[in-house]
């Protein structure tokens, strides 16, 4: 896809979908900062991207920190000289029934999963003006357009990417600027192995496709929303989720 010789920064690509993002945008030809919280991950995919002949590079920042945000966005820019993609993929959860969850664990979901996507995108985006185009890619979820039990903060969070995904679209598209999102449904990672068996079963009933989900399909989506061949795509939140019902 057309995304060869671009700039693209990955937020939580360190690990899952975010390191399965790096690979595939250097394997297609971009030049990829990684940024993740995970100094050891992130180094070691980093250096072997790098060892492979790609042009990778890792940075440590908290999203959620405006401060670290812009410091690391700055060296960024100054390394690479511009950006024209940001994958705004870092995101957490902590979740429980809304009357058993603490406010701490809503707030710390909210700061990471929408304050952390505001931050990025405040700070790399003045680049992409300059150029006079980019790209920006959120991470929604099915949770963000259909709710989930458990997860109010979570859900929450990737609703508020939706709306602040529409609004750039409108802020951002006469600059040159697209702004989409992406809502994965169940998606095989390290993490999902450790659900159980039970909800698994459900969430299968729920998936009419006859697989879940893996990193490369999510992957696929950010190269193709991030690619010239998309470049009239805008304001779209693309559902990854095998038809699931919702």
């Amino acid at each position: 896809m057309g995304v060869s010789g671009k700039i693209a920064v990955i937020t939580g690509g360190a690990k899952g979908i975010g390191a399965t993002a790096a690979r595939s945008f250097c394997e297609q030809g971009a030049q990829v900062a990684i940024i993740d919280m995970d100094e050891k991950a992130g180094e070691t995919l980093a250096e072997k991207l790098h060892g492979e002949g790609y042009d990778a590079a890792f940075f440590k920042a908290d999203v959620s920190n405006e401060q670290d945000v812009n410091a690391v966005a700055s060296t960024i820019i100054e390394q690479f000289g511009k950006v024209d993609i940001l994958i705004n993929n870092a995101g957490i959860t902590m979740d429980a029934m809304t009357l058993k969850m603490e406010l701490s664990a809503f707030r710390k979901v909210l700061d990471v999963n929408v304050t952390g996507v505001f931050n990025c995108t405040k700070a790399f985006v003045p680049s992409m003006i300059e150029s006079g185009s980019g790209r920006i890619i959120s991470t929604s979820s099915v949770a963000g357009t259909g709710g989930n039990v458990g997860q109010a903060n979570y859900a929450a969070s990737k609703a508020a990417i939706i709306g602040m995904t529409k609004t750039w679209s409108k802020e951002f598209g006469p600059k040159g600027i697209t702004a989409n999102a992406v809502a994965p449904g169940f998606i095989e990672t390290e993490l999902t192995k450790t659900i159980p068996d039970k909800i698994v079963a459900q969430l299968r009933q729920l998936t009419p496709f006859p697989r879940f989900g893996t990193a490369d399909d999510i992957a696929n989506a950010y190269l193709f929303l991030a690619s010239d061949e998309a470049s009239f795509i805008n304001g779209t939140v693309l559902e990854v989720d095998g038809g699931m019902l919702k």
